[in-house]
């Protein structure tokens, strides 16, 4: 079978308002990549990159590519190109989905993968357990959810489809420090297990650094290094990067 197409970020410009939040970033995402963290501070461009990967951002300049194509008019490959780049937010159920039933909500998922010709060979409640639901879970109503057990079920959804690169905006945003530590584990075994590239975007250092032997550091909408994500803080190398480490000192073990 051939090889599913890499999403190509080319000297990218864009932002809103006539204002760049990204400045000439370049970046290519294959499926069956390692995963890869984005970090920074607020306001660096991390957002918007993946909102540009996902072609919901349109490029100012530069362009972002998938299968040959700019993202933002894929055309008729848009249903294609939606279950093969994937993007999960900190957001929440919406109103009817939170109706259904957490089995109702992740099948959606099974089946967007069979439609598009994918399999995983993994039940409903084998992905609750990715993403440490407990299995009683399944039969529960959206709206008797928790919201960082409505943060999990769209991840396990996102997941359940397969999808060629999944990018994660903040996923785990409504659970502590602990539990996300097992669940990048466990997302970062079953991905690669699906030949799923991660791109994961998150001000919690430790859980990139969980998940991740590599990220991307974005300061002034500029990539400013690229590396581990502790390594490269304790270098010291950037203005912005020694501010972020000061933020995690008990992870870094060297600032100069």
């Amino acid at each position: 079978m051939p090889s599913a197409p890499a999403l190509v970020v080319t000297d990218l410009f864009a932002g809103y308002e006539r204002s760049f939040v990204l400045q000439g970033v370049s970046l290519t995402v294959t499926p069956g990549d390692a995963p890869l963290g984005v970090v920074g501070e607020s306001g660096a461009g991390k957002t918007t990159l993946l909102r540009a990967m996902q072609g919901v951002v349109k490029p100012d300049r530069g362009s972002v590519t998938w299968n040959g194509r700019a993202v933002h008019r894929v055309g008729r490959d848009k249903k294609l190109f939606a279950s093969s780049v994937r993007r999960v937010l900190q957001g929440d159920l919406t109103e009817p989905e939170r109706a259904r039933t957490v089995t109702k909500l992740v099948e959606e998922g099974l089946k967007d993968a069979r439609k598009a010709g994918r399999t995983v060979n993994r039940s409903v409640e084998e992905l609750l357990d990715v993403v440490a639901l407990p299995r009683h879970v399944a039969q529960r109503q959206g709206y008797t959810l928790s919201g960082g057990e409505r943060q999990r079920v769209i991840l396990a959804r996102a997941i359940a489809g397969r999808p060629d690169i999944l990018l994660l905006d903040e996923p785990l945003t409504a659970l502590d420090p602990a539990m996300r530590g097992d669940i990048a584990a466990n997302i970062a075994e079953i991905t690669q297990d699906l030949g799923t590239a991660v791109v994961l975007v998150s001000h919690d250092l430790e859980l990139v650094a969980r998940m991740t032997d590599e990220a991307i550091f974005l300061a002034g909408g500029k990539i400013v290094a690229r590396g581990p994500v502790f390594a490269t803080l304790a270098s010291g190398e950037h203005p912005e990067l020694r501010e972020l480490a000061a933020a995690a000192p008990l992870a870094v073990q060297r600032i100069p």
